[in-house]
């Protein structure tokens, strides 16, 4: 049995008091909310922290806010997003991108939040102790070799947020909260390509809301490739969001794919070939073949790398053909 660590518990009441508490101790501390990624890691000694801060009694982390558009607490829970009329009404993407995160005992625990800082993952990151000791470490933690390629002089293991694409391809901006003042990001400005320096965001910083702009007309859809139909993590995660003239011409388009990098990533090229067009079947395909080409799979994770490959130009089909539908 993997035991937890030894660690101090902090229950503060208040996001200045999480915060100070975070500046007072460090490095050694982290922010906890639902735990449902961090304890495991930690059980696996990839995360060692002498303090935890618990989130779970700030109420203002808990609050969800539908005014010119929508504002998420970083603590609400999976759940609680997965089934908001609110979000499923107006942001059916966000929704369903929620509801298909684990399964229901985990998605009444993790938060919105945490989704969306989860930890990058690799097949030789996510590993016992032992296990990662006997290899010699990677370069993710406690080693100096990428072990899925070794020549790479960055981290390669991969963003594996359902929720993250989404919020991307909404414009989401992060609300972030340090010990002398705050700022906002937006949700394609907080993820860096990079394994290890993944989120752009400062230690001491607490991600506190999420915030969405009116997507009123907006067709959007969120669709995500996994071995199994729960626990698993996904392999891909295709996030699109279209505004149609009423023409029936395409007037804006996003498309974002998640776990095929350590980011989530804008396929730029893909939305300039829907933007002003029809969007017929030939038109999607064509796009999505276009979007498939950002992806460039890593041995990694589950699954061929081959099959990975192919399912972008599918799913991202599928994507924007079932928006199209609703």
């Amino acid at each position: 049995m993997l035991r937890l660590p030894p660690f101090e518990y902090f229950s503060p009441q208040s996001v200045a008091e999480a915060v100070s508490l975070k500046a007072k101790h460090g490095s050694n501390a982290m922010y906890t909310a639902g735990g449902t990624d961090l304890f495991p890691n930690m059980k696996r000694r990839q995360f060692t922290p002498q303090t935890l801060i618990g989130l779970r009694e700030l109420k203002e982390l808990r609050m969800i806010i539908s005014d010119e558009g929508l504002i998420i607490g970083a603590g609400v829970s999976l759940s609680e997003v997965a089934e908001h009329p609110e979000v499923r009404k107006h942001y059916p993407a966000l929704a369903k991108a929620a509801s298909l995160v684990s399964t229901p005992q985990l998605r009444n625990m993790g938060t919105f939040g945490g989704n969306l800082s989860l930890d990058t993952r690799c097949t030789y990151y996510n590993q016992t102790y032992p296990w990662r000791k006997a290899l010699g470490f990677c370069l993710k933690k406690d080693g100096d070799i990428c072990w899925v390629a070794r020549s790479s002089p960055k981290c390669l293991a991969v963003s594996s947020s359902d929720c993250a694409p989404v919020a991307v391809a909404l414009n989401a901006e992060f609300r972030l909260v340090g010990p002398e003042s705050e700022r906002r990001v937006p949700a394609g400005q907080f993820y860096n390509n990079d394994g290890i320096s993944y989120l752009n965001k400062n230690e001491d910083e607490l991600l506190t809301s999420i915030h969405f702009p009116p997507y009123e007309g907006w067709l959007m859809n969120y669709k995500k490739l996994r071995r199994r139909d729960s626990i698993d993590f996904p392999i891909l995660g295709v996030a699109t969001a279209l505004r149609l003239e009423n023409n029936g011409d395409c007037a804006e388009a996003r498309i974002v794919l998640g776990a095929v990098a350590s980011s989530p990533l804008l396929a730029y090229e893909a939305e300039k070939m829907l933007i002003g067009e029809r969007l017929t079947s030939d038109r999607i395909e064509v796009a999505a073949q276009v979007a498939a080409k950002l992806a460039k799979p890593m041995d990694n994770t589950d699954m061929t790398l081959g099959f990975r490959k192919k399912m972008v130009t599918r799913f991202v089909t599928k994507a924007i053909k079932e928006a199209l539908e609703n």
